[in-house]
């Protein structure tokens, strides 16, 4: 497995966006969290996080294209299995189903980085932590208010046993933690 240092290599080296860096960096630390819930490797999530979206700035035109790039710089660097197979999993265009914990982490974690910052965006101060989880809860109703954030995928952290509020929870705190770095 590859070090977090030798994470954002890849990301400096592959991602042009700041606000791409920004989305994989507030996934990594939902992810964290996740990890130390479930018991689970935490460097290890946070980086699967990290590099979720490694080569979307390639494949931005061929969403189908999306994470199968990301799969193939990986596994170069000897990446496990079945953290490659999260990683595809959460592009639904790819036609990998999520199946284990990992997966369904993943995809709930990097969807709801969108709103949060977009709740956050509103506020004037613009600030992660002056979010409150009632206007996340909100704002999931408002299909219009941040469209391109899938709230179903949100809602697959109910499948790995984690309540939607507890949810909103852990997530508004881990990116409040870094949230200078995010906006």
């Amino acid at each position: 497995m590859i070090t977090k240092d030798q994470a954002q290599i890849l990301i400096n080296q592959h991602l042009k966006s700041e606000n791409l860096k920004k989305h994989c960096l507030a996934a990594s630390v939902i992810m964290k969290r996740l990890a130390a819930k479930f018991g689970e490797p935490e460097s290890d999530w946070e980086i699967i996080g990290l590099l979720h979206d490694l080569d979307f700035d390639l494949t931005r035109d061929n969403p189908e294209k999306h994470s199968r790039l990301t799969e193939e710089i990986l596994s170069r660097e000897d990446f496990p299995r079945n953290y490659l197979d999260a990683i595809v999993a959460h592009n639904e265009m790819t036609g990998m189903i999520r199946k284990e914990k990992l997966d369904f982490a993943l995809a709930c974690a990097e969807s709801i980085t969108g709103l949060i910052v977009a709740c956050a965006l509103v506020y004037p101060d613009k600030k992660i932590t002056s979010v409150q989880p009632k206007s996340i809860k909100k704002r999931m109703k408002e299909k219009a208010f941040a469209k391109n954030v899938s709230r179903e995928t949100i809602m697959e952290c109910e499948k790995i046993g984690v309540p939607f509020d507890e949810f909103v929870d852990l997530s508004l705190a881990a990116m409040g933690e870094i949230q200078d770095r995010l906006i």
